[in-house]
């Protein structure tokens, strides 16, 4: 049994995940999460602002507590787009080692998608029928094709909730011409996705924790499904319902949003991209079967 802390430090969230792992068994010591919005006012100029650095720094100095406190043979932290992508993201490691003596690897898109199909696969039951694979994060978007054996395809791209905002969101609720912007802009993006995808026809697309949480658990309290459904690994969606939920969280204000207890803060204007992004990849690919994986990066940098 291995004792091992796994540090997932993104362009919105920095997670912490402390468990004993062996070959066969797992269990869960610990695990938080702390909104630090690393890409605030800063993504797409590739810059992480002083006062984002400092929340970054506070967050993983709070972490290097607990994880003194469990004692772990083996502390993993990677960091992804946000920190790949700035210009200071290297002074921020430096920091973050200078402060607290953890290291971070700062990983790149490829490898990233790697680590989440890791998470995904032992989260939900795969077979020999290629699914797709779709972790939205702040500053980049990974789509993953594989199946219960392999990884067939993999790719990265900087199509991030927070990037897609801040560059596409000027209007509250979007507007129709915001989102057929954006669709526009997927499609310039998306285009080598659409292709791979031809030959292997995916029915199924996974979303990896994040969005697809929120999504599971607005879909549960509004269609008054059995609560007890989004403690598993798995949920599974009637696309209808999706389709249902997915328009009221376009449709809606900042305001609502915020006041929904379902919507945790750093989600609540991320949401909207979350949900144009995944209603077009719905579309533009057929896909018949939609599911949430609570498993995604953390746990596959776990396992790995």
């Amino acid at each position: 049994m291995k004792r091992k802390a796994v540090l997932d430090l993104g362009t919105n969230t920095f997670h912490l995940l402390i468990a004993d792992i062996s070959e066969d068994s797992l269990e869960f010591l610990y695990q938080e999460t702390i909104a630090v919005k690393l890409g605030e006012r800063g993504i797409n100029q590739g810059l992480i602002t002083n006062e984002a650095f400092e929340r970054g720094i506070n967050a993983i100095e709070l972490f290097s507590e607990k994880i003194n406190r469990y004692k772990p043979g083996e502390i993993f932290a990677v960091g992804t787009a946000a920190l790949r992508n700035a210009v200071n993201g290297e002074a921020f490691v430096k920091e973050v080692k200078r402060r607290t003596g953890i290291e971070i690897r700062i990983i790149d898109g490829s490898f990233e998608a790697e680590l989440i199909y890791e998470g995904v696969k032992r989260a939900v039951k795969l077979d020999k029928n290629p699914v797709l694979i779709l972790d939205i994060g702040g500053g980049s978007i990974e789509l993953i094709l594989a199946d219960n054996e392999k990884l067939i395809w993999k790719n990265s791209y900087p199509l991030g909730a927070a990037k897609l905002m801040d560059k596409f969101h000027k209007h509250d609720p979007i507007s129709e011409e915001e989102i057929k912007t954006v669709y526009q802009y997927l499609d310039e993006h998306l285009e080598g996705l659409k292709q791979v995808c031809i030959p292997h026809k995916p029915e199924m697309l996974i979303g990896s924790a994040g969005a697809f949480e929120t999504f599971a658990a607005l879909t549960i309290e509004h269609f008054q499904l059995p609560s007890n459904l989004l403690g598993q690994a798995e949920f599974s969606f009637d696309l209808s319902q999706f389709e249902q939920i997915g328009k009221d969280i376009i449709g809606s204000t900042h305001v609502e949003r915020a006041a929904n207890p379902l919507i945790i803060p750093v989600r609540v204007d991320m949401i909207v991209m979350a949900a144009v992004v995944t209603n077009y990849i719905l579309q533009n690919l057929n896909i018949s079967q939609l599911k949430l994986s609570v498993y995604a990066l953390k746990e596959g940098l776990l396992f790995s």
